[in-house]
């Protein structure tokens, strides 16, 4: 199995990708559950200090992903909608796969966090036929 250039910068892409898609999906989840997405609950779904979160909740801001109103919560933009839409469609793409081959709940559930990420429009296809047998 030959690796060039190409598949390394595909992950370093995939890698920068991750942290942004991760938070647009708690604060969707968070928005969903409690109708806003605060700062401190954003940090504590993350296991991460407030200031650690706040720092990356600016650059999504920066990047079009969220946008926070003074004195309120942290929202979803339309970019960010649809980065957060893609990323849970993965997600559960991914974790249904991994139950439907055998595996527990438990590292399905683990296991799909980080595999989302990096799998590829082909190989989702092909786990969506897996799953549908």
């Amino acid at each position: 199995m030959a690796r060039n250039s190409n598949t390394f910068q595909s992950s370093r892409t995939h890698h920068e990708m991750e942290n942004a898609e991760d938070y647009v999906e708690i604060v969707a989840d968070l928005i969903q559950e409690n109708g806003e997405a605060r700062i401190v609950d954003i940090s504590n779904k993350l296991g991460i200090t407030q200031a650690t979160a706040n720092k990356t909740v600016q650059r999504l801001i920066s990047n079009g992903y969220l946008y926070k109103e003074p004195y309120r919560s942290v929202f979803l933009t339309i970019k960010g909608q649809k980065l957060a839409l893609d990323s849970k469609r993965r997600h559960l793409i991914v974790y249904n796969f991994l139950r439907k081959i055998g595996v527990s709940k438990k590292n399905s559930l683990n296991d799909s966090e980080g595999i989302e990420h990096h799998v590829s429009i082909e190989t989702l296809v092909a786990f969506k036929k897996i799953i549908n047998k």
